[in-house]
């Protein structure tokens, strides 16, 4: 090892590479650090490189080479050691070196590999030459190559004048024989089209004859398609309107049928509850009994009025149940957000619906709980409880427009109670004939069990 005047190693700190180191140069350095890796532990080794420690040669060169090569610049220690190895595998290169006369006969970017590594006095201008030289012996190499394929060039271009100037001849050998076999082909064609113009002029004239016939053909054809087409389109909408008569006749009839059906069921029940609950005498009303007055001891409508319960005393759904063919219309998100919010809105249906099932069994009224379907991301798979029908409003209908038509579809006269703390929806039905009740009294009712 070289060692400056005061007796410290001399590691060529004092000089600087100023431009990148080659790329040959750079190749033989880390196939130096890779054949000095093996000989160390995996102490002496950098932190950065230890994950290599058991690598082959080489995939160590191949995945770790520019983690050694920036390790071999920037930790002395570690390019100390792989001197060292370096040192012991190559003594008379190194040791050369440390004397400052390279070998001449050595491969310069091996003498540079070996300078950047050891950092002798001088290593810079080795590693510079070696780098030129490398440069010199690519342009010599690239010449050589060039030369060799311009010679390749031009003996294939003469070869390939060769090749032209024999299929020349034998093209224009070719030529001349075409030429008169053309000229015989030329006779025969002049006799050929004699012949092509005769039957010519009996193609055309029984060409002419065949169109006249069937022009007339097309003529009929088009006129029975023609009517064909109109009589199928009459027919089409004769049996459309037949069929959109007897549908529509269908669907009214069903459909007044359903409702007078049901406003019947509902006089009658109506009629029956309050016979039992006034416990009627069998006897006919007298003609006297019609005449309004005000008998002693019995209750004017202020005392019926006074005894009313208020609007959020969950009795008064209980009433309201107890009707005849009475129909619950339940605002379904209306009434969870408004009793349980917080829950996500799969588990705030299924408990909504669990206790809808109950009171309809308790009720043996009608129950409907509707919900927007603007909410969802996708269809619900639900089975709703028994007793209970569960709706979903459609893509671009709400559920207070839904609660509308329900209400609308319902027969006058037969009671319908929506539960609903939306006001415009409250107002909504009350108009159309039903009975409003806050969320809150439904909660309050469902509370009870």
């Amino acid at each position: 090892m070289v060692e400056s005047a005061s007796g410290e190693p001399d590691d060529g700190a004092a000089e600087v590479l100023d431009r990148p180191l080659p790329d040959g140069v750079r190749r033989r350095v880390v196939q130096i650090v890779s054949d000095g890796f093996g000989g160390l532990t995996v102490s002496e080794l950098p932190a950065q490189l230890r994950q290599y420690a058991r690598f082959t040669p080489t995939r160590r060169t191949k995945f770790a080479g520019n983690a050694m090569a920036a390790a071999l610049e920037g930790d002395l220690l570690f390019r100390q050691r792989i001197g060292e190895r370096l040192r012991e595998a190559q003594p008379e290169l190194t040791g050369a070196l440390d004397a400052g006369s390279p070998p001449p006969a050595a491969d310069p970017l091996d003498v540079a590999a070996a300078a950047y590594v050891l950092r002798p006095t001088g290593w810079v201008k080795l590693v510079t030459a070696a780098g030129e030289e490398a440069q010199r012996a690519d342009a010599e190499r690239v010449d050589d190559e060039t030369r060799a394929e311009l010679e390749r060039l031009r003996e294939e271009l003469a070869a390939a004048r060769g090749q032209t100037k024999a299929e020349t001849e034998r093209l224009r050998t070719e030529l001349e024989s075409a030429k008169k076999e053309a000229e015989s082909m030329h006779r025969k064609l002049r006799g050929a089209l004699s012949d092509v113009k005769r039957g010519e002029a009996a193609l055309r004239k029984a060409a002419a004859e065949a169109d006249a016939v069937r022009a007339e053909g097309q003529a009929q054809v088009s006129a029975a398609e023609s009517e064909s087409r109109r009589l199928k389109a009459r027919l089409s909408e004769t049996e459309a309107a037949l069929e959109a008569s007897r549908r529509a006749a269908r669907e009214g009839r069903s459909v007044e049928d359903m409702r007078v059906r049901l406003l019947l069921d509902t006089v009658l029940e109506a009629t029956q509850g309050l016979r039992r609950e006034l416990a009627l005498p069998p006897v006919s009303v007298r003609p006297a009994e019609t005449v309004d007055a005000v008998e002693p001891g019995r209750m004017t409508p202020k005392d019926i009025a006074a005894r009313a319960l208020s609007e959020n005393d969950p009795a008064i759904l209980d009433q309201l149940l107890a009707l005849p063919q009475a129909h619950l219309v339940v605002d379904g998100y209306n009434v969870t957000k408004t009793g349980y919010p917080t829950m996500p809105l799969e588990k705030q249906r299924l408990r909504l619906l669990g206790s809808l099932s109950q009171l309809a069994a308790q009720t043996g009224a009608e129950v409907t709980c509707v919900f927007d379907g603007a909410e969802l991301a996708a269809p619900v798979l639900l089975a709703p409880p028994r007793g209970v029908r569960v709706l979903f409003s459609k893509p671009g209908v709400t559920a207070d427009e839904l609660i509308r038509q329900l209400v609308r579809a319902e027969p006058p006269g037969r009671p319908v109670v929506v539960v609903s703390t939306d006001r415009e929806v409250a107002d909504g039905i009350a108009k159309a004939g039903a009975r409003p009740v806050a969320s809150v009294v439904l909660l309050k009712r469902l509370s009870r069990g």
